[in-house]
């Protein structure tokens, strides 16, 4: 049974996505910065899965399905909010709610999976090594699991950059930054903040051999988050600087998105 913090955050998700947040404009129209997150993951994923059936954890509105649907994968996606299955549905994806605590699917039936959402909303350590297990469980031996965090570090500085630091440090930021937890006056239902360190950790521990753990948008994503449209050239830099720094440490941590790559041992 989810803790009481944990069904608080599942409430808040349905309340956030279902009828506030568009997460279809997030990675398409919303800002500069969701093109560049959507090709960087895509290319992240199609580096280790070349082809076969994947599952899609926690798809959202199913934008990632449907491209990699279209680029020859076998796609199926679970969601825990209804109004992201219909959207997902919608645009041809098979597509059906669950919970990526407790997949509905059976042993070794997939290729690969990819959690781009479930890590990030929930609070448990426990939780987050169940998730991960659970996509663990149902890829083939040798197949793919990629795992995606939000870094700690991107939503520290989105606490405390930009304004005068109070003295003391409030406990909320030294609680985000030593432990990973969300502040409470966050509108975004937040579980953990990950560093790549950490995120590295919890994929090992899950019984997953870790291959990689990246950056998705480089140091440019935030910039690119607080506008609308910027010149081809910028967005040609961003993703240039992207690339290059995907992996190196520290660096990669000031990416929003983290991905780690790991592959289920036989």
């Amino acid at each position: 049974m989810a803790s009481a913090d944990q069904q608080d955050i599942d409430a808040r998700i349905q309340t956030y996505y279902g009828e506030v947040f568009d997460e279809h404009a997030r990675l398409t129209t919303r800002s500069a910065q969701g093109p560049l997150e959507f090709q960087r993951t895509q290319e992240i994923i199609r580096a280790h899965v070349p082809s076969g059936r994947v599952l899609d954890i926690g798809g959202g509105a199913g934008i990632h399905s449907r491209a990699l649907m279209d680029a020859g994968y076998e796609v199926e996606m679970i969601d825990p909010v209804l109004r992201h299955v219909e959207q997902a549905q919608d645009a041809g994806v098979v597509a059906a709610v669950g919970d990526a605590r407790e997949l509905d699917h059976p042993d070794h039936s997939f290729d690969s999976a990819i959690l781009l959402g479930p890590l990030y909303h929930l609070a448990s350590r426990a939780d987050r090594i169940r998730a991960l297990r659970e996509a663990g469980r149902v890829v083939r031996a040798g197949g793919v699991v990629l795992a995606a965090g939000l870094s700690r570090y991107v939503a520290f500085g989105a606490a405390s950059l930009g304004r005068p630091v109070p003295t003391p440090i409030p406990g909320e930021w030294a609680a985000l930054i030593a432990d990973g937890t969300p502040g409470s006056k966050l509108r975004f239902p937040a579980g953990h903040f990950h560093t790549a360190e950490e995120l590295d950790e919890e994929v090992a521990d899950a019984g997953l051999d870790v291959l990689e753990v990246v950056g998705v948008e480089g140091p440019a994503g935030l910039f690119l988050e607080s506008v609308e449209d910027v010149h081809p050239d910028v967005r040609d830099a961003a993703l240039t600087v992207a690339r290059a720094a995907s992996a190196m440490p520290g660096i990669r941590d000031q990416s929003a998105h983290l991905i780690a790559v790991a592959r289920v041992p036989a």
